[in-house]
């Protein structure tokens, strides 16, 4: 009876050290392949936003200092610039950021269509060096806002750099593209929310 009884206690600790062991990696796989798909399902630049249908946050942003274009010295926006009855496009931008540099070529096609306007908002940057990008890429931008401290961007709900949204004419955003614009973000997602409030306005 002692020997049964010892065997039995003895298979219970076995079976409880293996329970023990196996528990926590189960655990961690399981949490790993959560972490895994919830990472890389969908779509990285479809963040939600609590603005959208908002009308823009009050600002004002000072023009960056030096910048000029054809027609003179290129100004700054404010909110009040945004419910002007027309769509607009805003570009969160940097000259320090890679992804900003490589969607420029994108921003100045929009820039090209006529039917919106489009407005830079620099982003945490160093004046000299953003007048250095754009006067190597181009200024496409109707008016380049200067936000040094990033108080403006924070109040846009911006993440990171390059953002972008579209505003429609009575100054609500309609849609965030979170990332930069490629030629495929731009056909498939942007120009159908410009479309839209083109159509809206």
């Amino acid at each position: 009876m002692t020997d049964t009884t010892e065997r039995s206690q003895t298979g219970g600790r076995r079976w409880i050290l293996r329970v023990a062991l196996i528990a926590p990696l189960a655990v961690f796989l399981g949490l790993a392949g959560l972490f895994y798909v919830r990472l890389y399902s969908g779509d990285p630049s479809v963040i939600p936003s609590a603005l959208i249908g908002n009308e823009v946050p009050q600002f004002e942003l000072a023009a960056l200092p030096g910048l000029s274009g054809p027609g003179g010295p290129v100004p700054g926006f404010s909110s009040a610039d945004l419910r002007q009855g027309e769509v607009s496009i805003v570009n969160v931008w940097a000259s320090w950021c890679v992804p900003c540099r490589d969607e420029h070529p994108i921003v100045a096609q929009l820039a090209e269509d006529g039917r919106f306007r489009v407005y830079g908002l620099n982003y945490k940057d160093r004046p000299e060096n953003a007048r250095r990008f754009l006067g190597q890429l181009g200024n496409p931008f109707d008016a380049v806002g200067v936000d040094g401290n990033g108080r403006v961007g924070i109040d846009w709900g911006v993440y990171g750099v390059p953002e972008t949204f579209v505003v429609d004419g009575r100054g609500r955003i309609t849609y965030k593209h979170v990332g930069p614009l490629t030629p495929q973000s731009l056909e498939q997602r942007l120009m159908p929310e410009i479309e839209k409030a083109l159509s809206a306005s």
